[in-house]
This record gives C-alpha cells, sequence and structure tokens, in this order.
C-alpha cells in the first residue's frame, strides 16, 4: 500500500509537462525565493542583489530558466501585486526569459496560489528528459506510462537511445501539514508565526526551520524516487543536495540562506550545485562569487 506522500507525489506528476534536454540544453533550477513586499519578513531582501546578478548572468549564457515553488511569498502576504511592485526589476528579468521561451514556472506550499496563474502556467509537476531530442518538444508523461523504457527490449523501441528522466517539483508533498493542510498551515504561519517571526521564534512545523522535519521530508522524497527508480529534484526543505545513483534525490536550496543563494546546473549533461555569495578581493571591493560546491555530475553516468 502506498503512503501519503508516495500517492501525493504521483498526483504531481500524473499528465506533468515534458521538457525535452538535448546533450547542449542549459537549465538554472531555483526554488524558495520567498519574495515578499519588502518589509522586516521579507526574507528575500537580504540576497536579492545576489539573485539578480545569479539571474543575469543566466540570462546572458543562454540559460533556461526554472523555478520550483515558493517563489512568492503568499502565506504571509495576501497580494502578489504588492511583492510585483516591490521586486519589479525581478519580474523584469524574468519577462525576459519568458519572451524567449526559457521560463518554466511551478507552484509549491507558499504560493500555491499561482497555480491559478492564466499569464505564466504553474505546474506542480514536471518532467526532465534527456535522451539526445531537439529542445521544446513538449508531452505530457504519467508514472504508469513513462518516457524511459529505450532500452531495446521491444522492437519498437530497437536502435532509440538510452533516455533520463529527472522528476522536477516542489517537495511539500512529503510533508502532509505543507501539502494537504496546506491552508491550515497558511492560517497559521500569515496570523500566528509571522508576527512571532519578528521577535525570533521560529516556525517549528517548517521542513526549512525543523530539522527532524527536514530530515523526515527529504527522506520520504528519496524514497518515493528509488521506489519508482527516477532521480527527483525538489526544494522544500532548503537544504541544498546533490544527488547519486543510491539516493536519486536532488536539492535546489533556497534563495534565503544567510549571506548566500543555492540552485542546480544542467549543462553539457552534466548537473552542479551552484552557490553565490559576496566576497571580499585584496583591495577592499565588493563581488559577487559563483561556485561550485558539488559536482559536476554526468548525467549520461546515472
Amino acid at each position: 500500500m502506498k503512503t501519503g506522500c508516495e500517492r501525493r507525489l504521483d498526483k504531481s506528476f500524473r499528465n506533468a509537462p515534458v521538457i525535452a534536454l538535448s546533450p547542449v540544453s542549459k537549465l538554472a533550477l531555483f526554488s524558495d525565493c520567498h519574495r515578499g513586499v519588502g518589509n522586516t519578513n521579507d526574507n528575500f531582501l537580504k540576497n536579492q542583489n545576489l539573485y539578480m546578478a545569479a539571474l543575469r548572468y543566466y540570462y546572458e549564457r543562454g540559460f533556461q530558466y526554472m523555478e520550483l515553488g515558493d517563489g512568492d511569498e503568499l502565506w504571509e502576504n495576501r497580494s502578489f501585486d504588492a511583492i510585483y511592485e516591490i521586486h519589479e526589476d525581478v519580474f523584469s528579468v524574468l519577462s525576459l526569459f519568458e519572451k524567449e521561451n526559457r521560463l518554466y514556472m511551478l507552484y509549491g506550499n507558499h504560493d500555491h496560489e499561482m497555480k491559478e496563474n492564466r499569464r505564466i502556467p504553474h505546474y506542480a509537476g514536471m518532467v526532465l528528459k534527456l535522451c539526445g531530442c531537439t529542445d521544446g518538444e513538449y508531452k505530457k508523461c504519467t508514472l504508469s506510462n513513462r518516457c524511459t523504457g529505450y532500452s531495446g527490449k521491444s522492437s519498437q523501441n530497437a536502435g532509440r537511445p538510452h533516455c533520463l528522466e529527472l522528476y522536477v517539483t516542489h517537495g511539500n508533498q512529503a510533508d502532509f501539514l505543507n501539502s494537504t493542510l496546506w491552508k491550515l498551515s497558511r492560517f497559521l504561519v500569515r496570523y500566528v508565526w509571522k508576527p512571532l517571526e519578528q521577535i525570533g521564534v521560529l516556525d517549528p512545523t517548517s521542513a526549512a526551520k525543523n530539522y527532524h522535519c527536514r530530515s523526515k521530508s527529504e527522506k520520504r522524497l528519496s524514497n518515493w524516487a528509488v521506489k519508482n527508480q527516477c532521480y527527483l529534484i525538489t526544494g522544500h526543505t532548503h537544504r541544498p543536495a546533490l544527488g547519486d545513483s543510491k539516493t536519486r534525490y536532488f536539492n535546489t536550496g533556497s534563495c534565503v540562506h544567510p549571506g548566500s543563494i543555492t540552485c542546480l546546473e544542467i549543462e553539457n549533461c552534466e548537473i552542479s550545485l551552484i552557490k553565490w555569495r559576496v566576497e571580499v578581493r585584496k583591495d577592499n571591493t565588493l563581488f559577487v562569487k559563483r561556485e561550485c560546491i558539488a559536482g559536476p555530475l554526468s548525467l549520461q553516468m546515472l
């Protein structure tokens, strides 16, 4: 019998869009920006310059941009318009990605309302498929009708190259309170934990702030990936991770770490975990440093 987490993850990938990646595709994956309205609860503010530097870097170098949910903080704040007004510079760069069909958006628990955004579709899950096909190929895929299987075991698939699938979602499906009961959690965050956060009290129900909750969520996500023999990329817990053939679990980290942001890069059929932070030169000038902290890991070897 499947667990609640497994059923929720299965549902997220039912009829999920499939994005075909070629060996020359370049993709940057971010999660958990938590863009707010510029007040003391806006956790994105302290790293917004780092994020803008990273965003421009990926745009200028031809990367596609994928956001895995919780991009906008719509639990603490009621209005997306207010967030847009405060962070208009961010959305202006994202619009450049969108105009060139290089923008992919998922929703998480903190921005679940973006599911109804008609201008830019937000999905619960997506599937990245690397098997030598060209960019821009879209189709639907389900766990019961997987797009892999190009192993030559049948005459229909004979001669086709091996395909690797990376399943991408926010990751809150591993947490009952932050998935099925997300409206209750939103109420508690908006009216209980938001004011308490201003005096230093952390939300104990948050997987990002509670070590026990975070570890349980990550184990459930990894177990689902192992059971389904696929690779899973999430955010949600804010703890970056570069998986392997044993855990099959990757995590982008977040954009609200103290003094840094993290993301995943896919380039040249390799995946890397990247950290962006401010460094000081010998002449005491500041600069933004991009650092590979794990990888690169060959996707063709997974």
